[in-house]
């Protein structure tokens, strides 16, 4: 069995359990609904690949592009990429697999080819229309949450609720983890006012000083946070955002995050 089936059969044993039962209809029962699995399968395809919804082979899957894209869409509304997440994060910690001594910041570019929700005029690709992913990792780069706006906003005004978005991470005896002990970012996030804001919550924020020379040592620690940037773009649909609906691709990058925590699992 190839890695990418065993990382399926893992993702879906998870899965399964989070999926919210549907009523069935007696009276007009309609067309049978397709295999949440065979759903998976497709959806896992497209995001690999970063092919159409529409040019999705139906010959290998028993789910159509269309039927795919309803039901990540539905999942995404029913908060179960989210708690999926949850479930992988809560696995690692309970490893010991999850270190939340300090975490890590950063943000990345794409273009938004048809434009939508959360785009804007990016100022790094001649104002054209373009989105930001904003990630915040553990000190292995193990993906926290990821928040998506405009490609014109500033970084360091994102700072705060993306810290907010850190789940409730279980996993050991005690109460859920939501703080870092340490946070590190590079120049883009140096803003007093925000640094307080972080010591607000009891977090000691490690953030390089614009203007100061360069070599303060910070990359030897915030590498892993690149690397998760390139592992979130190993899923083609990340590359570019095609879905002109925010959600949509907010249900791809949670969904991603899961598959990148699920990994470190399986590989350790």
């Amino acid at each position: 069995m190839g890695e990418e089936a065993v990382l399926t059969d893992e993702l879906w044993t998870r899965l399964q359990p989070l999926i919210p039962a549907r009523a069935r209809r007696f009276r007009h029962p309609g067309r049978k609904r397709a295999d949440d699995r065979a759903a998976l399968e497709g959806i896992l395809y497209v995001v690999r690949t970063g092919i159409g919804w529409n040019r999705l082979p139906t010959a290998l899957f028993d789910a159509s592009g269309a039927t795919c894209w309803r039901r990540l869409t539905e999942w995404h509304d029913a908060g179960v990429w989210q708690r999926l997440h949850e479930l992988v994060l809560a696995e690692l910690r309970a490893a010991g697999l999850l270190d939340l001594s300090a975490a890590l910041v950063d943000s990345t570019h794409l273009r938004a080819l048809k434009r939508g929700d959360h785009t804007g005029p990016s100022p790094v690709d001649r104002r054209k229309p373009g989105s930001k992913h904003h990630l915040i990792t553990d000190t292995h780069g193990t993906p926290l949450a990821v928040t998506l706006t405009g490609g014109h906003r500033n970084d360091v005004t994102q700072l705060i609720p993306l810290i907010e978005a850190i789940p409730p991470i279980r996993g050991v005896v005690g109460k859920p983890r939501r703080r870092p002990v340490r946070l590190y970012a590079d120049r883009g996030y140096d803003h007093d006012k925000y640094r307080r804001l972080v010591r607000d919550r009891g977090i000691i924020p490690v953030i390089a000083r614009r203007g100061a020379e360069h070599g303060s040592g910070l990359g030897k620690v915030r590498w892993p946070v690149e690397r998760t940037f390139a592992w979130l773009k190993g899923f083609r649909r990340l590359r570019i955002r095609t879905e002109r609906r925010a959600d949509v691709h907010e249900a791809i990058l949670s969904l991603a995050c899961s598959v990148i925590c699920l990994r470190k699992i399986i590989l350790n």
